[in-house]
Parts: C-alpha cells; structure tokens; sequence
C-alpha cells in the first residue's frame, strides 16, 4: 500500500491542493471490534496520502482511495478530543475498516479550540468537505453522496455540519459517537456536584467559545454552537450512538433528535449499556457493525461488481501515475 503522510511546514499556495511530503507515522492498529469483511485486494491496492485543505497547519486530511475512477461514496472521519486535542491519526483503524468496505475516506484534522474559537472549528470541515468534492475524479468519489462520522467533540462538529444552512450538497447522513450535542447541557451539567469529565467538558466548552461563558455578548457563539437550535427540514438524517452512564449521556441527542423531527428529518439513537465513550464505545460489540449497515443503506454502496463496470468504463483517456498538483477550478 502506498502511503504519503505529513511532514514539515506547510508551503501551500490557497487554491492548489497539494499532497505532503512523508514522514513517519505509526502503523494502522486495527481492532477486532471494528469489523469489516476481509478485502485484501482492495485494501493492497488502496492509496493513502495526506493533503492539505488550507494553510493552517491542523488543516490536513488523510485519503484513503481507489486510482481506478469509479465513483464511490466516502466517509468524512472527525476525531473528539475535547476540542482542544486528538489527531486523525487515532482514526487510522476506523478509516482502513471503511476503506476495505470499497468507500472513500477523508480523515479530517481541525483547527483546535487553542487555535481558533468556534466556528472555526465548522468551517475546517465545510472547507475540508468542499476541497473533497472539488477534486472527487482524482480520489474516486462520487461526490453526491457521502456522510460525515464524528467522535465525541468530532461528533459535535459533525452534527454542526449536518445542521447547517439548510442542508449540504451530497450529504446523506451523519453519525455521531458519543456526540456533544449540546455545548449549554454540557455547560449547566459541569456546574457544582460534577463529575471530574462534566467539569472538564463545562471547561472546554467554554474554550471552545472564545474563554466566555454562556451569557451577554458571548451568548451569539454558544448560540452558534447549539445544534439542536439549527435544525431544517433538508438536513440529513443522524444516527448517535452512547453509552447508558457515559459523561455525554442520551439527552444531548435527544435535543437535537426532537428538533429534527420538527421539521421531518429522521434521527435515530442507539443507548449501549455501560460508560464507554467516543472509540471505546465505537469498539464494544456490535456498534461498529451497526453503524457501518445505517451509513451503507445511506449512501447505496455500490456492488464490487458495479464498481468493476464504472472501472472499466473511466479507464480509456485517464492516468493515475501519482500525486500532482490539481487546479481545484
């Protein structure tokens, strides 16, 4: 498998997008609780190279794809980390699972709440989601149809996305792993009696806002940062999945689930007994499975064999010799 990672500063011209040069990353740890049918073919084939969405240096996304110009639907990974950390590089595992399904994957790095307030953490996946399907012949993507899967803090960022405007071009679902639905519920729930994760979530949520708290002038960005408040009727349909005792509890999602339903948008909330939350929760049994059947039925995944004719069709006139600089026009 070729694989091309970051490394370096970033020198980018604004309109190119423009693969990184390698540096050493750790090598994919698969889990056993994060299951796929065995594809070795498509995996031994599989590109995966990191590119450079915008000039910030948290600005970078992993792709795992196909040279062969089928159209395929592609997953867009966010990974949690209280907003104010984690790396991609902790989705490798969730990315190589969605790349031997025959997706696309966009693993998404962002801003961080120490580098920017909301919504910069918003617009990182927009930009990222818009780079994707500028350039979709080059990463096999069928830009028409992918969904957004988010972790935690990733899972908020993620149900931000679905929940913006009035719904994006090609969005057809959104997944959420113990998403922070709520930033206000997690505010009220860290106050005094907490636990150590609600006070610590109170905390970064109040980073995430800039330093302020939920009152006066800071009240148009917790606002903004409020999904279930910005729910329309051609958002995309969500699927979230917790823990029964975990620290970001049901009730987040049920806001946002009620809202939804409003305005005709499905919501589905799947509660697992236990505390897990974020990737544990992702790696207890059968939740993996779950969310891999609700995001299929999606987005249509196509048969191998209605890959192998789209395939042979795109193959006159193209060339997938290797990376190079695309004008995103």
């Amino acid at each position: 498998m070729s694989r091309s990672v970051t490394v370096g500063a970033l020198a980018l011209a604004a309109a190119l997008l423009i693969p990184l040069p390698a540096e050493a990353e750790p090598a994919p740890t698969p889990s056993p609780s994060v299951s796929s049918p065995a594809q070795p073919d498509v995996l031994s084939s599989t590109i995966v190279q990191t590119f450079s969405y915008g000039r910030h240096r948290r600005q970078r996304m992993d792709v795992w794809w196909q040279p062969d110009g089928a159209r395929r639907p592609a997953v867009f990974l966010l990974h949690g980390g209280w907003w104010s950390g984690g790396d991609k590089k902790y989705m490798t595992a969730v990315s190589q699972s969605y790349a031997a399904l025959g997706y696309t994957v966009f693993n998404v790095n962002y801003r961080l709440s120490q580098d920017a307030a909301w919504p910069a953490q918003r617009v990182d996946a927009l930009d990222a989601i818009a780079t994707a399907r500028r350039h979709a012949a080059r990463f096999s993507f069928d830009p028409s149809r992918y969904v957004v899967i988010g972790f935690s803090a990733g899972g908020h960022i993620a149900t931000a996305v679905g929940t913006y405007r009035d719904g994006l071009p090609g969005l057809r679902g959104v997944v959420g792993i113990s998403p922070v639905v709520s930033p206000l519920t997690a505010y009220s729930d860290g106050d005094e009696g907490a636990t150590y994760e609600q006070r610590k979530l109170r905390q970064s949520a109040i980073a995430l806002a800039g330093g302020c708290r939920p009152t006066g002038a800071c009240a148009k960005v917790w606002s903004s940062m409020e999904v279930p408040w910005h729910a329309s009727r051609h958002d995309a349909p969500v699927m979230a999945v917790h823990s029964s005792d975990e620290f970001v509890p049901a009730y987040h999602s049920e806001l946002l689930k009620e809202q939804l339903n409003q305005v005709g948008v499905a919501m589905n909330i799947r509660v697992v007994p236990g505390f897990f939350h974020s990737s544990p929760l992702y790696r207890e049994p059968g939740v993996a499975e779950a969310v891999q059947a609700w995001v299929g039925a999606k987005v249509a995944l196509p048969t191998r064999a209605a890959l192998k004719k789209q395939t042979a069709a795109s193959a006159p006139g193209r060339s997938f010799a290797g990376p190079h600089k695309v004008d995103p026009r």
